[in-house]
């Protein structure tokens, strides 16, 4: 019988069934919305199969076929990608894709410089970025729409492996003229009191409040941000300090106001900076490639760098 589908066209179809439009899946892929609309119907049409209900203001629904037929393609979608890197692993050549998802929370200050170094060195390699919450993170690998994904050691499954790269110990941010601003370091106790802004992003806000938590202290929470940009512009404007365990280059705030990073000493346990992906996929050449370039390029990059 004849092949009656690309690989292209299940991964729009897997994309419309993730997303539940085709927008959405348009989006993800980077692709125009009619592009993909062709391909489902030309799969609807290839197998007589109805995969979709669609519902006009609420996008498009799987049908129980269609649950079944998506489930089939990703495991389609997968086993191709397991033969194209069985052959780079062959050959010993770095190329084709590679799906790399990144912690929102430090993706803006680590991922852009360290794919374009990947890239000048793997000329070969289709790199492709997404930058997600934790949770998102994790269903991307368990559905293989990633094939590793940077990010903090929190709440890692046993399913998944986390590789550590750097550890990140916390540190206070202050105005650059506020009296604790020259500190060499300082303690959960001097912080505790003074206002905090807190950096309130899902798994780092369990974090943060656990470095005052080993010290039986709870911080004095004033304001609460999901973006570290604005955070960084309230700390400046002196609505209170902040805690981050990465930081940009630059001192310099947003909206121009200037900071000061503070140490913080205590018993706490450093949050780790590495690399989650599924069970054994570090013996792919391209993933393990990509390990061995980010050790290189964070160890050389990374100011609070320490050794994992």
């Amino acid at each position: 019988m004849a092949l009656r589908c690309t690989l292209r066209q299940l991964e729009y179809l897997v994309a419309v069934g993730e997303s539940g439009s085709i927008t959405g899946a348009a989006q993800r892929l980077n692709v125009s919305p009619p592009s993909v609309s062709t391909a489902i119907s030309q799969l609807e049409a290839a197998f007589g199969l109805q995969l979709f209900v669609r519902k006009h203001a609420r996008g498009l629904s799987l049908t129980q076929g269609g649950r079944q037929f998506m489930d089939q393609a990703q495991n389609v979608l997968r086993g191709a990608a397991m033969l194209g890197n069985l052959a780079n692993t062959i050959t010993g050549q770095v190329g084709g894709p590679l799906h790399v998802g990144c912690l929102l929370t430090f993706a803006q200050i680590v991922l852009p410089k360290l794919r374009r170094s990947f890239e000048t060195a793997n000329p070969g390699v289709a790199f492709h970025q997404s930058e997600q919450h934790q949770a998102q993170l994790i269903d991307g690998l368990r559905a293989a729409r990633l094939d590793v994904a940077l990010t903090y050691d929190l709440d890692i499954p046993a399913d998944l492996e986390f590789l550590p790269l750097v550890s990140l110990p916390p540190y206070a941010i202050f105005a650059a003229d506020h009296p604790l601003a020259g500190r060499a370091r300082i303690t959960p106790a001097e912080l505790a009191p003074l206002p905090l802004v807190l950096l309130d992003l899902p798994l780092s806000v369990d974090y943060f409040h656990a470095i005052f938590a080993a010290d039986n202290l709870r911080p004095n929470i004033a304001e609460r941000t999901q973006d570290m940009a604005v955070m960084r512009s309230l700390v400046a404007n002196k609505f209170g300090y902040s805690i981050a365990n990465i930081r940009p280059q630059s001192d310099v705030a947003p909206d121009g106001g200037l900071l000061a990073s503070v140490p913080i000493f205590g018993s706490y346990r450093p949050l780790r900076m590495g690399l989650v992906m599924a069970e054994g996929a570090e013996n792919l050449q391209n993933i393990r490639s990509f390990i061995a370039h980010c050790r290189c390029h964070l160890r050389a990059t990374t100011p609070e760098f320490e050794e994992p």
